[in-house]
C-alpha cells in the first residue's frame, strides 16, 4: 500500500512540474510576442542603401513604440506619440509590396518642398546638409533620364514621409516611388546588437573577421 501510494505521489509531482514548466514556456512565449508587437522587433539588414550607417548583416532592434501604439494585424493605431523627425531611419512596409520591410532616412516631412539639383537635396529651397550621406558613382543623371541625382521641386502630402537611403547612388527609394504614409512605418531604428561580415576571415579584427565587433550596441543615428 505504501508502495502504491509512493508511486501516485511521485506521479503527480511530476505532472505537477511538467505543468510547471509548460506554464513557463507559454508564458516567456506571450512576453516574448508582446515585446515584438508593441516595444522592439529585430531586423537584419540584407542590402548596402544604407551604408555605410548601416552595412550588409547589421542585426538591428527597432522601436515599435516610437512614434505611437499599434494594434497588430489590425492596423489600428491606438495612440500616436510625436511624428516621424527629419534625419530619423524608420522600417516601414514597401509602398510597392506591403508584404516587405524596408528601411531609409526621413528627408521630406509632410508640407515640405523637396528637390534635388545634382546630387544634393534641398528642402524648402534650403540645402539640406548631410554627412552621413556617401556616393559611389561620380556620374551625374539628367531627370530625364533617373530622379537618381535630379529631381523637380515636389510637396510631400499630409501624413507622409519622403525617405532617402544614405548610399544615394544605389538606393531604391522616395525618388523612385514618392512617399510613404505614417501607418506604413514600424518603427524607428535604435541600436545595432550583432554584426556579421559573411565575406570575412577567422580572426578577431573588426575589419577582416566574421564578426564587426567594433559595431555592436552602435546607436543608430
Amino acid at each position: 500500500m505504501n508502495h502504491l501510494s509512493t508511486r501516485t505521489t511521485a506521479g503527480k509531482r511530476a505532472k505537477g512540474t511538467l505543468r510547471e514548466y509548460t506554464e513557463a514556456i507559454l508564458v516567456a512565449i506571450l512576453l516574448a510576442l508582446f515585446i515584438r508587437a508593441f516595444v522592439v522587433q529585430a531586423f537584419k539588414i540584407p542590402s548596402g542603401s544604407m551604408k555605410s550607417t548601416l552595412l550588409v548583416g547589421d542585426h538591428i532592434l527597432v522601436s515599435k513604440f516610437a512614434y505611437g501604439v499599434k494594434i497588430p494585424m489590425l492596423d489600428i493605431t491606438v495612440s500616436e506619440f510625436d511624428p516621424p523627425q527629419r534625419h530619423d531611419i524608420v522600417v516601414f512596409e514597401y509602398p510597392l509590396d506591403p508584404s516587405k520591410d524596408f528601411i531609409k532616412r526621413v528627408i521630406g516631412l509632410p508640407g515640405d518642398t523637396l528637390e534635388i539639383r545634382n546630387k544634393r537635396v534641398f528642402v524648402n529651397g534650403k540645402l539640406l546638409e548631410e554627412p552621413y550621406v556617401q556616393f559611389t558613382d561620380n556620374q551625374v543623371l539628367p531627370a530625364s533620364v533617373s530622379p537618381r541625382d535630379n529631381l523637380e521641386p515636389i510637396l510631400v502630402p499630409e501624413r507622409s514621409l519622403f525617405v532617402m537611403g544614405d548610399n544615394r547612388d544605389e538606393s531604391y527609394d522616395s525618388r523612385f516611388w514618392k512617399f510613404i504614409d505614417f501607418s506604413a512605418v514600424k518603427g524607428k531604428a535604435l541600436i545595432i546588437y550583432w554584426s556579421w561580415n559573411k565575406n570575412g576571415r577567422f580572426t578577431f579584427d573588426p575589419q577582416t573577421g566574421y564578426i564587426r565587433w567594433n559595431r555592436i550596441g552602435r546607436l543608430i543615428r
